[in-house]
C-alpha cells in the first residue's frame, strides 16, 4: 500500500496506473470506522485500483474547536485500508492542498444554504472545493459516498454533473449499530449517556418512516412525527423534515418523486446527522 504525502508522490503514483485499469477513489477525513469499512469494501468491487484519501478539509469546519477535536486515528486508518486492500492512500497537507496564495472557491449552490447547509454555514462550499480539488488531482474513473451525508452526497452528483466532470458518483449504504444509530467519527465525542440518547436520531426517522408506510403523504405531518420524538430529550433539533431525493428541497405532495426523512440534532456539543428514505410518491 503506498502512502503518498504530497501532489507530486500522488502525480508519480497516478503515471504508473495503466490506462486500461480504472482508479475507485473513495475520500474521507479519517477516524475510520465499521461503515467505512463498509464503504471500502463495497469500493473495491467496482474498479481495479483503490484510491483512499485522508484529509481533515479545515474548509468545512465553521467552529475552531470542531476543527481542532476531530479524531485522528492514522495508524488504525491505515491498519483497516490495509486490510480491505486500498492500494494507495493520499495525506495532502493543508499546504498542500492550500498553497500559499490560494483563493478560488467553489459555490455549492443554493441545496447547500439548507439543513446541514443552514446548521454549519460555508460548510458545504468548503466540501465541493475539496472533493473538485480532489478529483482533478486523483483522476479516478469512480467515486464513493457514504448515503448517511445525504446533502453531501447529493452535492457531490450535482458538481460532477453541472461542471462535466468525468467520474461516476456511486452511494454506499448507511451502516448501523444494533439500536439503529448510524456510525459517525463524531460518536466517540459521546459519554456513555448521550451514546444511548443519540437513538432519538433513528428513532424519529422510524416514526416518519411508519407513518408514510400507513399512507401519510404529508410532508409536515411526517415532519412532526419525527419532531414529537425529541420532546422529552436532551438532544437540540436542528432540523427534522422530508425532502425529494430530486432536488433536496421540501417534499411537495402530489409530485412523483422519491422522499427523505432527514435530521440533524446537537447533543453534548457533537452535531449528529441521519436521513432515511421513505419511499416513492406518485403523481396525484
Amino acid at each position: 500500500m503506498h502512502l503518498l504525502d504530497s501532489q507530486e508522490q500522488l502525480r508519480r503514483w497516478r503515471r504508473g496506473i495503466p490506462a486500461t485499469s480504472s482508479v475507485v477513489f473513495v475520500p474521507t477525513m479519517g477516524a475510520l470506522h465499521l461503515g467505512h469499512q463498509s464503504l471500502l469494501e463495497y469500493a473495491s468491487t467496482l474498479g481495479d485500483v483503490l484510491l483512499v484519501s485522508i484529509f481533515v478539509n479545515p474548509l468545512q469546519f465553521e467552529r475552531e474547536n470542531d476543527l481542532l477535536n476531530y479524531p485522528k486515528t492514522m495508524d488504525a486508518d491505515l491498519a483497516m485500508l490495509q486490510g480491505v486492500g486500498a492500494h494507495a492512500v493520499y495525506r495532502p497537507t493543508t499546504e498542500d492542498m492550500y498553497p500559499e496564495g490560494y483563493q478560488v472557491r467553489i459555490s455549492a449552490g443554493p441545496a447547500a444554504l439548507r439543513f446541514e447547509g443552514a446548521a454549519r454555514p460555508g460548510h458545504f462550499d468548503g466540501m465541493v472545493t475539496v472533493v473538485h480539488k480532489l478529483f482533478q488531482r486523483c483522476q479516478p474513473q469512480h467515486a464513493v459516498f457514504g448515503q448517511k451525508d445525504a446533502q453531501q452526497l447529493f452535492l457531490v452528483q450535482r458538481m460532477v454533473e453541472d461542471l462535466d466532470m468525468d467520474v461516476q458518483v456511486h452511494a454506499a449504504k448507511t451502516w448501523r449499530e444494533p439500536d439503529g444509530l448510524a456510525f459517525s467519527s463524531r460518536n466517540v465525542h459521546l459519554s456513555e449517556k448521550a451514546r444511548q440518547q443519540a437513538t432519538v436520531l433513528h428513532r424519529a426517522l422510524q416514526a416518519a418512516k411508519a407513518a408514510f408506510d400507513n399512507g401519510c403523504h404529508d410532508p409536515q405531518a411526517l415532519g412532526q412525527s419525527m419532531r414529537h420524538c425529541f420532546e422529552h430529550s436532551p438532544a437540540k433539533l436542528a432540523y427534522a423534515d422530508v425532502i425529494s431525493d430530486t432536488d433536496f428541497e421540501a417534499a411537495q405532495p402530489g409530485v412523483a418523486a422519491t422522499w427523505r426523512a432527514v435530521i440533524g440534532a446537537r447533543l453534548e456539543g457533537v452535531h449528529l446527522l441521519d436521513n432515511l428514505e421513505l419511499g416513492q410518491v406518485p403523481n396525484s
